[in-house]
């Protein structure tokens, strides 16, 4: 069976040596862009956490354990996301998708603008979180789907630097603006997106999945322009479709089938590791561990929300030109370090009480080492990845299931590490290094290239290579 899948996806006819390459149109720009729309939502809702800790506290009178929940929910909620977005997105499409994951978020911060007690925002958080979940699924898919493979990598990320825009900018404006208010305009991209995606067309690779192959030419036309000739990129879009379909399964736990294991493995491995690496907590609480190092937080935040931004647009530039491992491996080695420094900082702190000074530098310095790290490859890297590796026919069940590993292991950290700080400031910080530092080795044995490859080429050689 083996064989005959092998010589079906890599025959003349199917795996072509893809000689098209195509230049950016407006409609790649505007697709893309509409799908960034909701990264950018998702980047704000997750820094919204932060600057609101303090008023939302003293307002509803939260305990940490309660407002921890809070916080932490928004994950949860992302848990169920995920589990819906693969199979919503393969029923009705990646356009319809990405129109429900914004009812989600709308319907979430309006909870928290007008709710009066800590159940209402909490159940805001949550809705927030499934389409949050959505949204880290559909959106890189999409891109992915739409762009050539000469760029494709470029715009996944330059949608994720919206997320981390998104990030910033509830950090910079946070700190002067009523929790209330920031909420209200957290809602503004959910609009816009809502409205953009009335005017982008469908991904050519769903359309073919489901079999409209007249429907495929004329998206892939209107998206690469009306003076180029796709005929060859639909001919392979086609036929590795029908090929896949033919020899392979889609139920979920054809998952678990050999051919399909090291996709998973890469998928699944590198959300949990990135995850368990500290994202959630520093993103969450970043003010309250620059006051527990004795740095004014909202200075430090306001460094940190800036200082990403340069980082983020970089990752743009360096995925096409370093490529997924090597962006991947030195910014987790990076991260890795800053966690490291935080960690010596208050290790500090509890043998030398007096040496402040020395502990609020060594951890707004790593903080800053980390967030730089994240933002320039380590956070949006592995979901380009994910995005090129998913064979066409497994995508909704095996993205759902890497979205919910995200989410899951998001959630533990985001909801354990108030906890654990108080107990054990560096030991916590200490175990996120030794996280970050095993990305390094697990990209470094596993995660194959995939800069300047179709998806097509990409998914077969890893089925193939079971």
């Amino acid at each position: 069976m083996t064989e005959s899948i092998e010589e079906g996806l890599l025959d003349g006819s199917s795996l072509r040596k893809a000689s098209w390459e195509f230049h950016v149109t407006a409609n790649i720009v505007l697709s893309s862009s509409v799908a960034a729309c909701g990264y950018f939502a998702y980047g704000f809702a997750a820094g919204y956490a932060s600057p609101a800790q303090s008023g939302i506290m003293d307002d509803l009178g939260l305990s940490i354990a309660e407002y921890s929940v809070f916080a932490s929910i928004m994950t949860f909620g992302g848990m169920i996301g995920a589990l819906i977005s693969g199979k919503v997105a393969d029923i009705f499409g990646r356009r319809v998708t990405m129109w429900l994951l914004d009812l989600f978020f709308i319907l979430g911060w309006c909870s928290i603008t007008f709710g009066k007690r800590a159940r209402w925002l909490d159940a805001g958080r949550l809705l927030m979180g499934v389409g949050a979940g959505i949204q880290l699924y559909v959106a890189p898919i999409y891109i992915s789907e739409v762009t050539p493979k000469n760029i494709r990598g470029c715009f996944v990320a330059a949608a994720s630097f919206t997320l981390t825009l998104g990030f910033s900018l509830a950090y910079y404006i946070g700190n002067n603006m009523s929790w209330r208010t920031l909420a209200l305009v957290g809602a503004t991209p959910c609009f816009i997106q809502m409205l953009g995606v009335f005017f982008i067309p469908e991904s050519p690779r769903w359309l073919s999945k489901i079999g409209l192959e007249k429907e495929v030419e004329a998206s892939l036309q209107r998206l690469r322009g009306e003076n180029t000739d796709i005929s060859t990129e639909a001919a392979e879009i086609k036929d590795f479709t029908e090929t896949v379909q033919q020899h392979s399964g889609s139920k979920f736990m054809d998952l678990f089938s050999r051919k399909y294991a090291r996709s998973l493995i890469v998928g699944t491995g590198l959300m949990a590791l990135v995850q368990f690496g500290g994202t959630s907590a520093i993103s969450s609480f970043a003010s309250s561990i620059f006051r527990a190092a004795g740095c004014p937080a909202d200075l430090a935040s306001r460094v940190m929300a800036v200082l990403q931004l340069p980082f983020a647009a970089m990752s743009i530039i360096l995925t096409e030109k370093a490529g997924r491992r090597l962006l991947m491996m030195v910014t987790s080695a990076g991260a890795c370090l800053g966690c490291f420094l935080v960690a010596l900082g208050f290790l500090l702190k509890d043998y030398h009480q007096s040496a402040e000074l020395l502990t609020s530098s060594m951890v707004f310095t790593g903080i800053l080492l980390f967030s730089v790290s994240f933002t320039m490859g380590m956070g949006g890297t592995p979901w380009i990845i994910m995005s090129e590796i998913l064979p066409i026919n497994i995508k909704g069940s095996a993205g759902s299931l890497t979205t919910l590993v995200n989410c899951f292991t998001s959630w533990i950290v985001s909801y354990a590490f108030n906890f654990l700080f108080q107990w054990n400031a560096a030991g916590v910080f200490f175990l996120f290094a030794f996280f970050c530092g095993s990305v390094v080795v697990f990209v470094a044995m596993l995660v194959p290239e995939t800069k300047g490859r179709t998806l097509e080429e990409i998914q077969a050689s890893m089925t193939l290579l079971q």
